[in-house]
């Protein structure tokens, strides 16, 4: 008699279990919100262990951009970009950017008009955008006022994306990378760069 060792579950049974968990993940994840929903409420909804979640997808970050089915994963592309500190972040930040979404451009641009569309504040992409892209950024950029230019910076990034995909505003949409980069990374590096004792700082 043949068949599979025990404890390995077969692939069907992977496939299963990652189902589940995303299934469950985005219920959670749209009901309650990234912070409110936890690992461990996923997995005893799911049927499984937790620890099958973070051999799947990571931490919760990488299983909500999972939940997404995103051709490119945002969250893995921000840490690289912010490893190396502040310095020349915009250049790198635009440059990946651009260079992760302009050959999915309808994919986003789907993306796009369905979160602005639904008017849902727990919207996938409003999430990534609130608790990974921002909250990413808020870790390495310094001054009292970080929270305020990570959030500027997020809402520009999300602004270029609108008008590069969405809208199609020519020049701008058919520009090469390089001539965005040259361009936009100068301003974008001044909020990066800018600190003070608060909000008043920017003004």
């Amino acid at each position: 008699m043949t068949g599979r060792s025990r404890g390995r579950p077969a692939s069907t049974d992977k496939i299963d279990r990652r189902t589940a968990i995303l299934d469950h993940a985005r219920a959670q994840f749209a009901e309650r919100g990234f912070v409110g929903t936890s690992l461990r409420s996923i997995a005893r909804e799911a049927g499984v262990d937790v620890s099958l979640i973070s051999h799947y997808f990571g931490d919760k970050s990488g299983l909500l951009v999972a939940t997404m089915e995103l051709p490119v994963n945002p969250a893995a592309k921000i840490a690289l970009v912010i490893a190396d500190g502040p310095d020349g972040m915009a250049e790198r930040l635009i440059r990946t950017f651009l260079e992760s979404w302009d050959p999915h451009r309808e994919v986003f641009s789907g993306l796009v008009r369905t979160t602005l569309g639904s008017g849902d504040a727990q919207a996938p992409m409003l999430q990534l955008a609130r608790n990974i892209l921002v909250t990413s950024l808020s870790e390495v950029l310094e001054g009292d006022d970080r929270e305020l230019r990570s959030t500027l910076i997020a809402s520009q990034l999300i602004g270029l994306a609108l008008m590069r995909y969405v809208v199609k505003l020519e020049p701008m949409s058919a520009a090469s990378v390089d001539d965005v980069v040259r361009s936009y990374a100068p301003a974008l590096q001044t909020v990066i760069d800018r600190t003070g004792a608060g909000p008043s700082a920017l003004t």
